[in-house]
Formats: C-alpha cells, structure tokens, sequence
C-alpha cells in the first residue's frame, strides 16, 4: 500500500507495480496482475453496463476485447424505506411512485405494518398488501421475506375494497411468494402471551402490535415454520406439521387455548382462494427483472431504527427493513438495486417503548401529536413525539445509502415560532460520532440542537419549492446538509397533491 492508499491498482503505483510483482511472483504471474490492476484502475464508466432510458441496464462490453461480455443487469427495483421509527408516510411515496409503475413488492414484515394513502378523498389503509395496489394497473409481490396471516390479508383486502374503486380486481393483480411463511392463529395469541409475561416479569414489555409476528419470525428461524408451498403441497402433511408446532407452543404456554381443527379448517378454505396467486417467487422476481423493460417498485415496512440487527434492540421489529431486506425479501442480486429513497417525517415519532432521545415530553409533544394526528395505523396508540433527529436520519443513511429523501408532514411544522433540531449525541459530556447500539446508554445521550426560526405560516397550499416560506425552504436545505442527501419530495398535506417534487 502506497502513501494514497492503494494496492498495487492506482496509477499513482502502476510503475513501480511489475517490478515488484516479477520478484514475488515471477515474470508471468506478474504479467497476469498487472493487466488485471490496469483494468481495475479504468473508470468506473468504462467497467459498468450502460442504462438505458427504461431503467434497464445493457450488457457492458468485456473489457480489453474479451469475448466474453458480462451477463446483463436487467431492471433496476426503486426502494422506498422508513429512515426514522415508522410512520414516516412511506405510503404517500409509494402511492405516487406506483401511478407509472408496473410492479410494487413488500420484502419483510406482516401485517404490523400500517401504510395510509388517500385518494380522492378515500383513505385506504394497508397493513400486508402493498398499497402500490391502489393502482388498477400494478401487479403486486408479497415475497418471501414477508409473513402472512391469510384471514387478516382477505379481512384487509375487502375492506379497502369497500371503501372505493382502487384495489379493483385484486386477486387476479396479486403474487404471493410460495417461500413466504404463514402466520397461524396461535403465533398471534403466543405473542399476546409473551408480552404478559414480559410485563409480569421485567416490569415491561416489548410493545409488539400482538400480530404474532416475533414468534413466526422465531419459528422460521427454528426451521418449524411452515410456508405458503406447504399448505399448497400436501394438506395431510400439512396438517400433521401444524398440529406437531402447535404442541410445543401449548407445551411453552399451558395457558394457550388453540383451535387446531377449527384453524386447519379455515386453511383448507383458504387453498383454492390463493393458489391461482401463488408462484416460484425467485423464478417470478428473475423473470421480472429480466423480462421486457418495467418499472418496479419495492415498498419498505416498519423503519430503519426498527431493524432486527440495526434497530434501537430489543425494541424492533423481527426482520430486516433496511436496503439489505430487499435481496433477502425478494430473492435478487444487490445489482438491481436502483434508487433508495428514505422517508422522513419533518419531526420524530416513535410507537411503543424504547429510547427516544429527541422526545418531547411537554407541550411541544402535544401540539405535534394533536395537529399531526399521530396516532398508530395499526395499534391505534398514540405516537410519541419529538423534534427532528439527523443523528438517526444519518446513520439510516449510513446503512441505506439513500439516493434521496421524501420529507414529509412540513405543515405540522407551521405553527412554531422556532424549531430544534437534533445534530449530534454527547454521552458523559463527551460527543459521540455514532448512534449507540445499547438501549442503556441511548438512554443517557443528550441530544445537542440548532434553533431554527419557523415561518408562522400555512404552508398546505404550496406546490412548488418557491412557494413555501422563506424559513421553510431553510429548513429544508438544512436537512439536506447534514444528511448530505438531497430531498426530492416535500409534503405538506395528505393528499397526493400536496406532495412538493423539487427534481
């Protein structure tokens, strides 16, 4: 390694590189690395595929003449991930990527997700279903990264239904991952169960939405899970594979009352409804981005700070919701991985317990909760709430590489002569460069703020960046330069419309 840092690959070296490398390795073996270190220090225009304009890559050219070219990259998927707790409106993005796309997936989680879109005037609320559906033109994915508990997807399904002409035709527009596993009846009571004696034995408990999603998480990574192929497979097997799980949890919890035959019963209902929406999912994912051009969308559930392994642990949900989930989720390379856009809300909010170290325990807490309307999709709780933490919006982008932000609900924001801002954590007195992994310690950091002037004013009615308020454009521009992202949606409202689109 050279004083700049490189291995024997930067052109800073490539003259001193063969004679080296004739000492070590001898005259051919030199010769070999040699050529493979120029090639390494081309530009990366030159070693990458070239896009074309339907958001598919063309096969690269093999380098040095090589007749051997490198095997197409094919579509690239558009990611939409939470970079705070949830409920950052991830939703709101999706609904207005998916008007022109032809594809939206979900890759993890359940139904303890909770999306919200609003159209004309209808609000829907998706929960399993990706809310990219609400489009009459989309196919939607359910991968194998996602669990899925049938009654609640048909229950949800039929509900937005009702409410408008959107999910129109959804059983025919719908794909579900045969690898994707099923949440039973009894994972939901099992965690009910769980977080009793959480509370009973450690004086609190987790604050899980009960929708059984940490225990089939637990049992798929137990190997007794079963899957949507299973059920599809072989019902006696089936059968028998369920009642053995069942067992071992009444087993774990005496108390736990299952309805094994009325369950299987309802199962075997349930075959003839999902099998016409069943595929391969890898097959089904590989073929779709490599088939003819299409704009595929990926819609994230939960948040960054949810994460399993990245999350404020043990208060996180039971799977990966940052960028790596996707692959995972939906079987694909990480080369067709295209945008990453993170959604943020204008301020924090967090659902359940857990450290929350930009939280507003006052008045300031209050008004935000009342005019954002901050209460949880799915559990019906109220949020907590805080000021805006680019601390965590940071290290969500450390773990993400977001391409860009959406920030949404700057119009809560309008009433507030100054706003704070979270920048940077000290501990002990001392600034720490990173967000902590323990909840103790995350516990005792004090958040360091910039005051920022507010602009007093109703920003709802904006459309364009150049219309909202003077300080409001700082605001935003601040944002921007501590993330070191830029925002490409601002939304002041609940209706697409009120979605500001800066490039």
């Amino acid at each position: 390694m050279c004083e700049a840092g490189c291995i024997l690959a930067s052109g800073c070296c490539r003259g001193r590189t063969l004679p080296v490398l004739n000492i070590i390795f001898g005259a051919a073996a030199a010769a070999e690395r040699y050529d493979r270190a120029q090639k390494c220090s081309q530009p990366a225009a030159t070693q990458t595929a070239e896009m074309s304009e339907s958001g598919s890559q063309e096969p690269a050219a093999a380098p040095n003449g090589s007749s051997r070219p490198r095997p197409p990259v094919g579509n690239r998927v558009t990611v939409v991930l939470g970079a705070q707790w949830g409920d950052e409106g991830k939703g709101k993005v999706v609904d207005l990527l998916a008007q022109d796309a032809d594809m939206v997936c979900r890759c993890q989680g359940g139904n303890n997700a909770g999306h919200t879109v609003v159209v004309d005037s209808v609000e829907y609320d998706f929960h399993l279903l990706p809310s990219g559906i609400i489009n009459p033109k989309v196919t939607a994915f359910i991968g194998n990264g996602v669990v899925i508990h049938l009654p609640g997807l048909f229950e949800e399904a039929e509900k937005n239904e009702r409410k408008g002409k959107g999910l129109k035709d959804w059983e025919k527009r719908l794909i579900i991952s045969d690898r994707a596993h099923i949440v039973f009846d009894f994972h939901q009571a099992v965690d009910g169960v769980q977080e009793q004696q959480r509370q009973e034995q450690a004086g609190k408990n987790l604050g899980t939405t009960k929708k059984g999603i940490g225990p089939v998480y637990s049992a798929k990574a137990a190997r007794s899970g079963l899957r949507i192929c299973d059920l599809l497979a072989d019902f006696t097997q089936f059968s028998e594979r369920y009642k053995v799980l069942a067992q071992q949890y009444k087993g774990m919890y005496p108390t736990l009352v299952i309805d094994i035959e009325g369950e299987l019963d309802k199962l075997k209902d349930y075959v003839e409804r999902i099998k016409p929406m069943v595929r391969d999912g890898v097959h089904y994912m590989y073929e779709a981005l490599h088939g003819p051009p299409k704009k595929i969308l990926v819609e994230g559930a939960n948040a960054a700070l949810l994460d399993i392994d990245f999350g404020t642990y043990p208060f996180v949900t039971s799977s990966n919701c940052t960028v790596g989930g996707v692959c995972t989720g939906l079987g694909m390379p990480p080369q067709n991985v295209g945008e990453v856009y993170g959604v943020v809300k204008a301020y924090t909010t967090r659902v359940g317990i857990g450290a929350f170290p930009s939280e507003q325990s006052n008045d300031i807490g209050q008004l935000l909760q009342t005019r954002g309307k901050e209460v949880g999709v799915t559990t019906g709780r109220k949020r907590r709430c805080g000021w805006l933490d680019l601390v965590l919006i940071k290290y969500a982008h450390m773990i993400n590489g977001f391409t860009a932000l959406a920030l949404t609900k700057l119009d809560i924001l309008d009433v507030l002569a100054e706003i704070k801002v979270g920048v940077a954590y000290k501990v002990d007195n001392q600034t720490i460069p990173h967000f902590p992994a323990n909840q103790e310690v995350l516990h005792r950091v004090e958040v360091q703020y910039e005051t920022l002037p507010g602009w007093n004013s109703d920003t709802s009615a904006a459309r364009s960046f150049d219309e909202l308020p003077e300080n409001a454009q700082k605001y935003v521009r601040f944002v921007e330069e501590h993330v070191g992202v830029p925002v490409k949606w601002i939304g002041v409202g609940k209706s697409r419309e009120s979605m500001i689109q800066l490039f």
